[in-house]
């Protein structure tokens, strides 16, 4: 009588300790390796130019006085852009007190509160809104602000509020992301502790989310302090430092950046290329010290 013997089960190999397939397999693996590498290497010669030629024009035109000083007339050399970064800062000061703090309570609505009605027609109109061009923003806020409600014409105000609302869709989403990341089981162990919603959400939820929430305020800040076409039709421009609150045109750093490089006198150009470094010194600080933030909180959980 015969038995049936079935094979030994073949042994399992890892595939990282497998022979290498056939040749045909090892040439589409080293083209897709040279394609994508030659991807990353074409989309970077934009950006490295770029970085070479704002340096190069702006690095002899960036020290003290350029900061300090108030922009004399085109033809003349030297002076600085001190209306422009006072008035940015000012602008960008108010911006972040009316954006920031709105867009993580509305994106704490959105994730403690929802799903309903309502916070499906919030995120459907912040994504739209992270879409829509700023001059479209500046133009709103012109209509509604500068020329309507009144007429409180150009300003700082205004001018806050234009990048205020460019800023808002992007803390919004952000902050929702972050705030969806923090577990379940926080909740339901402050919940436990006999804690209330509010209690929970200002206690527990948001210091878990604050290093997230951090990033993308800076993401957002980076996006507002560079924009130009909103306050063009808000804040106006001024090469003056002014203090008012409202009523008198601003200046900030973008305006004066696009003023200057517009115009044909080669000295008031070299300043735009100054103040072209200096926005992009301010957008890679604090990208970089979003990543940062972000590098952290992920190395600490």
């Amino acid at each position: 009588m015969s038995t049936m013997t079935s094979p030994p089960p073949r042994k399992h190999v890892p595939l990282s300790q497998r022979p290498p397939g056939s040749s045909v397999r090892r040439f589409k693996d080293r083209s897709a390796t040279f394609v994508l590498t030659a991807a990353m290497v074409i989309a970077m010669i934009p950006l490295i130019l770029i970085v070479f030629e704002v340096t190069r024009r702006g690095i002899g035109v960036v020290n003290l006085d350029f900061i300090t000083a108030t922009e004399p007339p085109p033809r003349r050399e030297g002076g600085g852009y001190a209306a422009g970064f006072f008035g940015t800062l000012y602008i960008m000061a108010l911006a972040v007190l009316m954006s920031i703090p709105f867009g993580i309570a509305t994106a704490v609505y959105i994730v403690e509160y929802g799903p309903n009605r309502l916070t499906a027609s919030i995120r459907f109109f912040t994504d739209v809104m992270t879409g829509i061009p700023s001059i479209f923003v500046g133009l709103f806020v012109y209509g509604l602000l500068v020329i309507g409600w009144g007429g409180m014409g150009f300003g700082t105000f205004v001018g806050a509020v234009a990048i205020a609302v460019m800023m808002l869709p992007i803390v919004t989403r952000s902050a929702e992301e972050m705030l969806r990341l923090v577990p379940n089981e926080m909740r339901n162990a402050s919940y436990g502790l006999g804690a209330r919603k509010w209690q929970t959400i200002a206690h527990t939820v948001l210091p878990a989310a604050a290093p997230g929430l951090t990033t993308g305020s800076m993401l957002a800040i980076a996006r507002g302090i560079g924009e130009t076409a909103p306050l063009l039709l808000t804040a106006f421009g001024s090469g003056l430092v002014v203090t008012a609150f409202q009523g008198s045109p601003q200046g900030a750093v973008p305006m004066q950046l696009y003023k200057g490089a517009t115009q044909p006198f080669e000295a008031g150009i070299d300043r735009a290329w100054g103040a072209a470094l200096c926005l992009f010194v301010l957008v890679l600080a604090f990208t970089v010290a979003a990543r940062w933030v972000g590098s952290k909180a992920s190395t600490n959980s």
